[in-house]
């Protein structure tokens, strides 16, 4: 009986080594789950992240798409206006510029370009020659709702053919290259009820063809 107490000693010595190993395994396991569950949270937050940016870019575009469909009624009958006149060598609208008297300041039955349009008008020059050769422009001229139908024809129309003079004059642009149209009052894009939105819809819009 006493040859089986040295046995029984090493049995419960083995026991314990088994039981610290145990809980050393379990701690062992416990900080690796913990780092993976890190691991798990940043990368959730990368992927929450990139789909908050992922929605704002298509926010962005919805809303840019949005703009073009009710901005450019007048830019697409000027696109099949050019097609209808054999203008055009690729039958495409790449894009409009909108002078609005906020920006360009015609004033209030006026049709002179201010300091602001002609630098407006510079710019815009700049960036045909970005565009290349072949470019067809058609130079919309509205008003806003002040004043008869046919007295508001006639300042639209001074209007663009005024933005026109200065293209050919100033950036040498080919007369035969741009047509001038008068909307008047007829196409507002904003309220013609407030002081601001007839401001807006003083304005010249500058359709580019190709």
């Amino acid at each position: 009986m006493m040859k089986s107490v040295p046995a029984v000693a090493l049995a419960l010595v083995l026991a314990g080594g088994l039981l610290a190993s145990g809980c050393a395994t379990k701690k062992y396991v416990q900080k690796e789950d913990a780092k993976v569950t890190d691991r798990v949270n940043g990368v959730q937050g990368e992927v929450e992240e990139v789909q908050g940016q992922v929605k704002q870019h298509d926010t962005r575009l919805q809303a840019h798409d949005q703009q073009i469909g009710e901005a450019s009624r007048t830019a697409q009958e000027a696109l099949q206006r050019a097609q209808e006149a054999g203008k055009l060598a690729e039958g495409k609208l790449l894009y409009e510029t909108v002078l609005t008297d906020d920006r360009v300041h015609f004033g209030f039955n006026k049709h002179e370009l201010s300091t602001e349009a002609k630098a407006a008008l510079d710019e815009f020059a700049e960036k045909l020659k970005e565009d290349g050769k072949g470019v067809y422009i058609e130079v919309q001229g509205h008003t806003d709702a002040v004043g008869s139908d046919d007295y508001n024809e006639e300042l639209g129309q001074a209007r663009a053919q005024a933005v026109r003079n200065y293209l050919a004059r100033q950036h040498k642009l080919p007369l035969h290259r741009m047509n001038v149209i008068s909307y008047g009052e007829l196409a507002p894009i904003a309220d013609n009820k407030t002081g601001e939105g007839r401001a807006q819809n003083r304005r010249v819009a500058l359709v580019v063809l190709r």
